[in-house]
């Protein structure tokens, strides 16, 4: 199991979405991701659920072991909340908390159907804008964000 992460602050997760942008995307890096992600997964042994989605269709899924249905409504619900804002879900829950707002009907967002809670992060292509969310579902919060900013990071430099 993963030692837990400390969690970003607002300022931290807005430069990594300012900086972790991909000169272009496709349907092989979706899969270049994703089997990067499933490897640091595996390293760590953790029990996650892997999406990466554009808002019309899955590019990569996948369910590791000890994984369970609820992870992949979870990361339907973080990713919903990523296409929607183009924002990470961690950083649209900081927000919201500093707020006091949580996801519900006075902001128009079902709880079925959106949650703010860490791990799903856009998918920004230069000079194009949010193309797709990358979420981790299984870990705490934090954890899930950062597999996935660690690998973007590697990915991206």
């Amino acid at each position: 199991m993963p030692t837990p992460s400390k969690a970003p602050t607002m300022e931290q997760l807005e430069l990594q979405e300012a900086t972790l942008v991909f000169e272009a995307f496709d349907e092989v890096t979706a899969l270049d991701l994703g089997s990067a992600l499933v490897a640091a997964a595996q390293a760590e042994a953790a029990a996650v659920v892997i999406d990466i989605r554009t808002p019309d269709r899955t590019l990569f899924h996948a369910a590791l072991p000890g994984s369970a249905p609820d992870n992949d409504h979870w990361a339907r619900r973080k990713s919903n909340t990523v296409l929607r804002k183009h924002r990470s879900s961690m950083l649209v829950g900081m927000r919201n908390a500093a707020k006091g707002n949580v996801v519900g009907t006075s902001l128009g967002l079902d709880p079925m159907d959106f949650a703010d809670h860490g791990g799903s992060f856009p998918i920004r292509v230069k000079g194009v804008g949010v193309i797709g969310a990358v979420t981790v579902s299984g870990l705490a919060s934090e954890d899930d964000h950062a597999m996935i900013v660690g690998v973007l990071e590697k990915m991206l430099s």
